[in-house]
């Protein structure tokens, strides 16, 4: 079924209501005077041709040798004996007094019979012009009704949208305002309907609470991101100093660049964290050479390329620079390459930037089309293999919502997946 947009408009709604409301009252209205008109048409008839008997009557009893009028829609006779009935027309004679409808071909007419003293008077009627004048009535009455509803439905919109004004400047201010700068009573104006005044103190006092909640979360994040920064800053640091001492034994090195390795992992890991919930800007927009981003994403995962063997392209010329965030396109590559490299045991890890389309493609597992829908869900996994949390996809998704890129997934379950990451 099509739905149109203005169904769901209040506007809209109130003027169907009054007009509604129109065409019931009026409706109800002309439905009595269509069936009134009839009744009094009944009504004049009868007493235009009582009158015309009492005429008649009235004039024979004073001159018996009158000769009555026909006209072409009152006809008046006076029969004496047998002979003048055969002189009237054939569908008057015969009849008995009282009052008669006749239909004589397309004509009506309507007849009254009196004897008074062995004499018949008989009035016949033909009512055509009261039939005109009762449908031109009743098409009036129709005419009526329809412009009447019509005018209520225009009238009922402009009246709609007179009441609806404030609610509608309402929306709007709390469309044009910007979360931090929220002031409690900033909805609210004196000059508003009561209904109206009720609503904007109960947006204020929403957006009030919610401005409360936002600066406890952003003291909690804060509080969690510095305790959570200390330590590793301190492991960090210490992996350092331990690299330093002379004639370290080499299996001591190693490991001391794994630890370095896993902090280095858990800070970006704790930023994109803070990022996906407080969704705060990752740094500044500055002139960014891609494929010096792109090897810097790279880099802490190099040795898992390495071990894999796994063929790594970059078919970016050194040149191009783009001007976005940084720190968000790092954050995003390093989510993207990595999940590409989770799932590819052999093969190759591809990047590509064309027509500001820049494309991580592996040779991997792929992903089943069931999952697609659910690639960019916190927490969710479409395959036992590689570690994670299930987060990185969603903070891709996250990012590039924020700033305004797309993401699109070409992939082919055992052949591998592409990312494209469109830029604007």
């Amino acid at each position: 079924m099509i739905r149109f947009p203005i169904e769901h408009s209040l506007r809209y709604r109130v003027a169907v209501a009054l007009a509604t409301f129109s065409i019931f009252i009026v409706g109800t209205l002309c439905i009595i005077l269509y069936f009134a008109s009839d009744n009094i048409e009944e009504a004049h008839i009868e007493q235009v041709i009582e009158m015309e008997m009492d005429h008649l009557v009235h004039r024979y009893q004073k001159h018996s040798d009158f000769i009555s009028q026909v006209g072409s829609h009152l006809k008046s006779y006076v029969i004496h004996t047998m002979d003048d009935e055969l002189q009237i027309p054939a569908y008057l004679r015969g009849l008995q007094a009282g009052y008669h409808r006749i239909y004589y071909g397309l004509e009506d007419f309507h007849v009254l019979v009196r004897t008074t003293n062995a004499v018949k008077f008989l009035v016949a009627y033909r009512i055509s012009l009261h039939q005109q004048r009762l449908s031109k009535l009743r098409l009036l009455i129709l005419l009526s009704w329809v412009i009447v509803v019509a005018i209520a439905f225009v009238v009922g919109y402009l009246l709609a949208g007179i009441l609806i004004k404030q609610v509608t400047e309402l929306a709007e201010r709390v469309s044009l305002l910007a979360l931090g700068d929220i002031q409690v009573g900033l909805l609210a104006q004196p000059d508003m309907d009561e209904e109206v005044a009720q609503l904007a103190h109960a947006l204020d006092d929403f957006q009030s609470r919610i401005k409360r909640m936002l600066q406890r979360e952003q003291e909690f994040t804060a509080n969690i991101s510095h305790e959570l920064r200390t330590p590793i800053t301190t492991i960090l640091t210490s992996c350092e100093l331990l690299v330093a001492i002379p004639d370290l034994p080499v299996r001591a090195h190693h490991r001391i660049k794994m630890i370095e390795a896993a902090a280095t992992r858990m800070g970006e890991q704790l930023q994109a964290l803070l990022f996906l919930a407080r969704e705060q800007a990752l740094g500044v927009m500055e002139p960014v050479a891609i494929a010096e981003c792109v090897f810097d994403a790279v880099e802490p995962i190099c040795a898992e390329i390495y071990r894999k063997k796994l063929n790594f392209q970059v078919n970016i010329a050194p040149a191009v620079t783009v001007t976005l965030n940084r720190q968000a396109l790092h954050t995003a590559l390093m989510n993207l390459l990595r999940n590409a490299v989770q799932y590819t045991e052999s093969g190759f890890i591809r990047v590509e930037f064309n027509n500001q389309r820049l494309s991580i493609s592996d040779s991997g597992i792929g992903i089943e089309p069931a999952y697609l829908p659910l690639l960019y869900e916190r927490f969710f996994r479409g395959s036992a293999q590689g570690q994670g949390l299930g987060i990185g996809l969603a903070i891709v998704k996250r990012i590039c919502d924020h700033y305004g890129w797309l993401i699109e997934v070409d992939s082919i379950p055992g052949k591998g997946t592409t990312f494209h990451i469109i830029l604007p």
